[in-house]
């Protein structure tokens, strides 16, 4: 299209009388937008601290204060009941779990009564239960049984006390410097391998307690577990008349109590609560049968089965953990583990309950709460402590209204510490077995997840069975280490291999899906201002219908979309790719460059000694003229990935010479993005030695005049019109910077309204989306094929 022919359509759309002159001065004048690079200056300023900032984060480490003074008795009511439920679950489940720690049973009532007391004040979530949990209890207990192999002074207590304080310290701090994000690198599959591992390796240890079996080593890999255990089944004893029937009582209640309230609807609540306290109704049984059988014992030996024994009232060991050099060389390996499952086990839980129940908690705050709950638990007697998603469920379900509700669950550990432990001495140890298993049943993750799986990432569903695999075979923590590794490896994998795409133009319009199902004839006929162009895949990979035609959208025209992001991982492969397909479908704008053929390169050597260079071959292939690269999944460019643009650049400039390749950049996001684009180089015309524009920023009145650009309609708020700005910009897409200048110097009217350039004129090879872009390739394009002409 001829530049008079492009004057008289932009009059046309924006109704300039035809003979007013289109004058590009007044764009610069009244309406230019001149986007200003952003500065390492203006990057430092946000780390410097503000009265705001400061004010804004001593508020997020006390999240109660916001709810504290809303408080009501309906609040309370509700915080009442699921904090006292959930404390019936809790004080047997602690014990026992501090039996799974190597540690006496009052144990894990310290650690679960710290917990309840403390989390409150710090927490973004209303849901969840920090206390003692059975993996992190198993975790603890390996531990502990690592360390005195080469420090048999240190005993069980004073281990666990240091490991809580160390990593406490070390998860305040994460949560202190807002560091919460690390837990992003822990993916879903991860977490859910490590759940489902641990889940079976602590039942598969909790079986030999169950049935009285002797003599197995339970921290033993979990695979030599089972074996031991299915060869010492001729040595079951009395206890596991306790344990099945205990164990079969806790499922049987459930599935009774779920069964009732399907059927009874209007009932569910109540029979909700009887299954809650499930464990309870077992616990207290059992300690009725285990009386009436061993009333007469008074040491825990003498009984008839084994039970837990003597559970000292109050609080014993208060006081400060120790810690030495001694103490933090034997831990040192552990940390790093046991931090890592405090972290996945609270986080995880934490957030899926945030998105049940409609509220977004901060990870980092909850590295704060269980910092302090780790710092300062030990001093009472505590040892690491971290969310549980049983209890956590519980709660949940009996309608806790605030994080409130914890201090009624700390209200009842304390009375069991101060007021029970005489008749804890009868529960059967065959019981907290079945507890335990019972518990952690519900960890492993269900069978319609892992289809989930394979169904969505089927890498990951390898992963996720490779993590299961090594837990029971070895231990718990190579799982973690393992699946955490591979989901790490397969992620770079990912990126380093991320897919770049071609792309073909293809004109579609929006009809009603009844048509087609319907089986209603299509014509082509009638596309036409209702219809725009689509980018799609050249190669057809987003599984496009094979019965359209998808064109290239000018000869000598590529677009190109980066499939995640481009960085030093994947520039080389992207630009590899880019520079194979445009040397295959173009050819060089000199086909005769090389006089002799000793100045041919080696990698085009040209053909054979005695034949010609079949140049009518050649010409059939269209020159390369530009290149689009839509950034629209770049949000950020660093040096390597920067470099290899410009060498990419220099390379096709060689290949096109004389001719200039045009470089041009839709859905660049981020402002770092654009400053590395800009100063390689990209984003407004180049200058040659000579001070010629060859392909900076000229004040537009050089080559880059000739592109079209992206204006949209502003009122006289400033803000842009939802609706008209987007017809403008749609149809901007075909309007050049001239074109563009007259309509703001002639489109102002009374109410302030005017078009204005979306985005800043001085960098022009810059647009919107990939059709703007494509637009003003083929307008450049037209125009230098006119002039040439």
């Amino acid at each position: 299209m001829a530049p008079s022919q492009h004057a008289e359509r932009v009059k046309r759309f924006f109704g300039i009388p035809p003979d007013q002159t289109l004058d590009d001065s007044a764009f610069y004048d009244d309406g230019s937008y001149i986007e200003e690079e952003p500065s390492v200056r203006e990057a430092l300023s946000h780390l410097i601290p503000t009265i705001p900032g400061i004010t804004s984060y001593l508020r997020e480490l006390f999240p109660f204060l916001g709810w504290i003074f809303h408080y009501n008795l309906i609040w309370l009511l509700g915080d009442i009941i699921a904090g006292v439920t959930v404390g019936f679950v809790v004080v047997p489940q602690g014990m026992a779990y501090a039996l799974l720690a190597n540690l006496p049973a009052e144990y894990g009532l310290y650690t679960s009564f710290v917990g309840f007391l403390l989390y409150w004040a710090f927490a973004t979530s209303k849901d969840i239960t920090i206390g003692a949990v059975a993996v992190m209890s198993t975790i603890v207990g390996n531990i502990v049984i690592n360390v005195q192999k080469t420090n048999p002074d240190l005993s069980a207590e004073t281990i666990a006390r240091s490991l809580a304080l160390i990593s406490g310290v070390v998860l305040l701090f994460l949560g202190l410097i807002r560091a919460g994000f690390i837990v992003e690198f822990i993916p879903l599959v991860a977490i859910g391998a490590f759940m489902t591992g641990s889940a079976i390796s602590i039942a598969a240890g909790q079986v030999p307690g169950l049935m009285g079996i002797s003599g197995v080593n339970t921290r033993e890999a979990t695979y030599q577990v089972i074996i031991n255990t299915l060869k010492g089944l001729p040595r079951t004893k009395l206890d596991a008349a306790m344990g099945l029937t205990a164990l079969f009582g806790l499922y049987f209640i459930r599935w009774f109590c779920n069964f009732m309230g399907r059927k009874y609807p209007s009932r569910a609540k109540t029979w909700f609560f009887i299954s809650t306290l499930r464990m309870a109704f077992i616990v207290i049984i059992y300690i009725l049968v285990s009386w009436l059988v061993n009333r007469n014992v008074t040491k825990a030996s003498e009984a008839k089965f084994k039970i837990l024994g003597t559970v000292p009232s109050g609080f014993q060991h208060v006081g400060a953990p120790v810690i030495n050099t001694e103490i933090l060389q034997a831990l040192g390996p552990d940390i790093p583990t046991t931090i890592l499952v405090l972290l996945i086990e609270h986080i995880a839980i934490s957030k899926s309950f945030g998105r049940v129940n409609n509220y977004i908690i901060n990870p980092s705050q909850e590295l704060v709460a269980i910092g302090f709950t780790n710092v300062f638990g030990p001093f009472l007697g505590g040892y690491p402590a971290t969310g549980s998603f049983s209890r956590t469920a519980i709660k949940a379900k009996a309608g806790v209204r605030t994080p409130l509700a914890g201090i009624f669950t700390a209200v009842i550990v304390l009375l069991a510490l101060y007021a029970l432990t005489s008749v804890f001495f009868y529960i059967p140890s065959s019981g907290l077995s079945a507890i335990i298993i019972h518990a952690v049943g519900d960890l492993i993750t269900p069978p319609r997840e892992v289809y989930q799986y394979w169904q969505a990432s089927p890498l990951e569903f390898v992963i996720f069975f490779a993590g299961v695999f090594v837990s029971i075979f070895t231990s718990i923590e190579n799982g973690i280490y393992v699946t955490i590794a591979a989901s790490a490896a397969l992620l770079l994998f990912r990126v380093a291999k991320s897919p770049g795409r071609f792309l073909g133009a293809v004109h579609t319009r929006a009809i009603p899906r009844g048509m087609v199902r319907g089986n209603t004839s299509l014509s082509a006929n009638g596309f036409g201002e209702d219809s725009h162009t689509a980018f799609i895949a050249l190669d057809r990979s987003d599984l496009s219908n094979p019965e359209i035609e998808i064109k290239s959208p000018y000869p000598g025209v590529f677009i190109y979309r980066f499939g995640e992001g481009l960085n030093y991982v994947n520039s080389a492969r992207h630009l590899d790719h880019l520079t194979i397909h445009i040397f295959k479908r173009t050819r060089r704008t000199q086909l005769n460059k090389y006089d002799k053929i000793g100045d041919r390169p080696w990698n085009d050597p040209g053909p054979r000694r005695g034949q010609s260079l079949n140049t009518e071959e050649m010409a059939v292939r269209p020159t390369l003229r530009a290149v689009i690269l839509d950034f629209t999944a770049v949000n950020f460019l660093d040096v390597t990935a920067a470099q290899a643009l410009i060498d990419l650049r220099n390379q096709f400039d060689r290949y096109a010479d004389p001719d200039r390749v045009e470089w041009h950049f839709a859905g660049v996001a981020n402002r770092w993005t654009k400053r590395a684009l800009v100063a390689s180089g990209f984003g407004a015309e180049r200058k040659s030695s000579s001070g010629a524009a060859s392909s900076s920023f000229d004040d537009g009145k050089g080559a880059s005049s000739e592109l079209l650009i992206a204006v949209a309609e502003t009122g006289n708020s400033g803000r842009s019109s939802d609706v008209k700005g987007s017809e403008v910009g749609t149809k901007a897409k075909e309007i050049d910077v001239e074109a563009a200048a007259a309509s703001i110097a002639s489109s102002s009217g009374g109410d302030g309204r005017k078009l204005v350039p979306l985005y800043g004129v001085n960098r022009p090879y810059f647009h919107a989306d990939i059709e703007t872009a494509v637009a003003s390739v083929i307008s450049s394009l037209e125009r230098r094929g006119a002039e040439s002409s």
